[in-house]
């Protein structure tokens, strides 16, 4: 098995522990609070850090990488040490000013984010606000630190992190409808302090010292500088988007919608998250080091192994969502404050969210792939018509289908910013593999419409059989995606996927380690 291969299997399988913990903590936040006031103040207030210290960590980690790699090609650990040192100090002093904006002007804030609150609900965002506002930066550092753990091949650390984050927030949801509502948003603000503070400690066993140096004038702090000014203006755009989306719903339903597209983006988020989080991670400094050892065959091989990659787990994954969004979402979801009425919703949001997975995990691949180039203007000035493309969809959908167009929407959009990226990629660099990606895209879609029409009939006859309850539901759900994963599994092997290989001879090696 590929080194490639091996690293995204290990830092799929920690995902997947934090992601269910993750999956635990939105469960938790539905049942106790449902798509109430209190939940609809805390997402919004969640969202205001996270989106202005995810331009500055966004844009900063784009350029890390590469960057690293030829400080330590230079000086090894003491040079690439005094470099992560560095950029650490200068997005704290961004961090701390950023912060302290953000508690003079916090009402101001709210009524960006969520324009659609008043009284009681605007309050209640604001003081919340207040509260997180620099749990921001540590998200911004703690990225910066799975930067540095990447580059040192440790890519499990990452997807660990989340588990003290997600535990700490499960605690404090918890304990919040005990004791304080409050507790709330100040155990939020301790998870995104948690996920830092576990990423140092693991980078310092990695050989990271720390240095006190403040230097902006650093050549390569100029250089990422240069290359950052494009990559802030795309996330700025996508920040835009996300606020734009977020001021639309709250208008919508009396606001429920913001905590409906939350849930269902979340599900989305898990596959996210899952593989293509995993896959990116990887790829990354194995296309990075292909450059600078000017290994074109191995870039292109690493370009199509990751596309079809995701492609191939993340097709069948869509269309099963978009065929049993209502009984995921229900048995998820529903339970104490969540409602039949918030399922409906949720599971509809799902659908038109599920259009477009694909295309979310394609571009963060592909986004990674234009980064190695150290090219971040093509990704930038793709991200911006995609973003304007989805505003624009986003103003008239929403006044046909409500909060269900702001999904389409994002899908829609997603979507063709994937067709313009690959086009993008194919003037640069030529030939990267793409009649490799178009034949396992066609194959894994023909697998996945198979594997969604049997697995539809199948929920449908089982819960025939089984009749109406929460246990005999759910073993309708598992048993039908049981069956789909089967008949996807056994279509893709039959078609020849190369991707495949992959997983099977994985599996061939773990059952002769047991042997033995």
């Amino acid at each position: 098995m590929s080194k490639m291969a091996k690293a995204t299997l290990a830092l799929m399988i920690v995902t997947m522990l934090s992601k269910f913990l993750g999956f635990g903590r939105e469960l938790v936040l539905a049942a106790f609070y449902g798509t109430g006031i209190y939940s609809q103040a805390y997402i919004s207030a969640m969202s205001i850090p996270s989106t202005l210290f995810t331009i500055i960590a966004t844009a900063i980690v784009t350029t890390f990488m590469p960057l690293y790699f030829e400080n330590y090609s230079l000086g090894n650990d003491e040079q690439g040490n005094k470099f992560t040192s560095n950029i650490l100090n200068i997005v704290v002093v961004i961090g701390i000013v950023i912060g302290i904006l953000g508690m003079v002007f916090t009402d101001e804030l709210v009524k960006i984010f969520a324009m659609g609150y008043e009284g009681e609900k605007f309050a209640l965002t604001v003081k919340f606000t207040r509260i997180m506002i620099f749990g921001g930066l540590f998200i911004a550092l703690s990225r910066i630190m799975a930067s540095f753990l990447q580059a040192k091949e440790s890519f499990a650390i990452s997807g660990m992190s989340g588990i003290p984050f997600n535990i700490i927030i499960i605690t404090s949801i918890m304990l919040s409808v005990k004791v304080n509502i409050y507790i709330l948003p100040i155990g939020t603000l301790l998870a995104m302090a948690s996920q830092f503070i576990f990423q140092y400690i693991f980078a310092r066993k990695k050989g990271y010292k720390y240095k006190f140096v403040l230097d902006v004038k650093d050549e390569y702090v100029k250089k990422m500088i240069w290359l950052l000014g494009p990559v802030i203006i795309g996330v700025c755009f996508n920040q835009l988007n996300t606020v734009i989306d977020r001021t639309l719903a709250t208008n919508i339903g009396g606001g429920s919608a913001v905590s409906v597209l939350n849930y269902a983006n979340k599900l989305n988020g898990f596959v996210m998250g899952l593989f293509i989080t995993s896959i990116a991670a990887v790829v990354y400094p194995i296309l990075s080091n292909c450059l600078s050892s000017d290994d074109k065959e191995g870039f292109s091989k690493s370009i199509v192994k990751s596309v079809n990659s995701a492609i191939l787990l993340v097709v069948p994954v869509s269309v099963g969502a978009i065929v049993l969004s209502k009984p995921i979402v229900s048995l998820l979801f529903e339970r104490g404050a969540f409602d039949e009425r918030d399922t409906h919703m949720t599971a509809i949001a799902l659908i038109f969210y599920s259009l477009g997975m694909v295309a979310f995990g394609l571009r963060d691949i592909l986004g990674k792939v234009f980064y190695s180039l150290q090219d971040t203007k093509t990704p930038m000035i793709n991200g911006i018509i995609s973003v304007i493309i989805n505003i624009i969809l986003n103003l008239v959908l929403s006044k046909f289908m409500g909060y269900a167009g702001l999904a389409f929407a994002t899908s829609i959009s997603s979507t063709i910013c994937i067709f313009l990226l690959f086009n993008s990629l194919k003037k640069k660099i030529g030939y990267f593999g793409q009649d490799k990606i178009i034949k396992a895209t066609i194959k894994s879609l023909i697998a996945a419409i198979v594997m969604g029409v049997t697995t539809y009939f199948a929920y449908e006859v089982m819960t025939s059989m089984l009749g109406v309850g929460s246990m005999s539901e759910a073993i309708s759900l598992f048993t039908s995606i049981g069956l789909g994963a089967i008949v996807y599994g056994s279509l893709v092997i039959l078609f020849k996927i190369e991707e495949v290989n992959v997983i099977t001879n994985m599996i061939k090696n773990k059952v002769k380690k047991v042997k033995r």
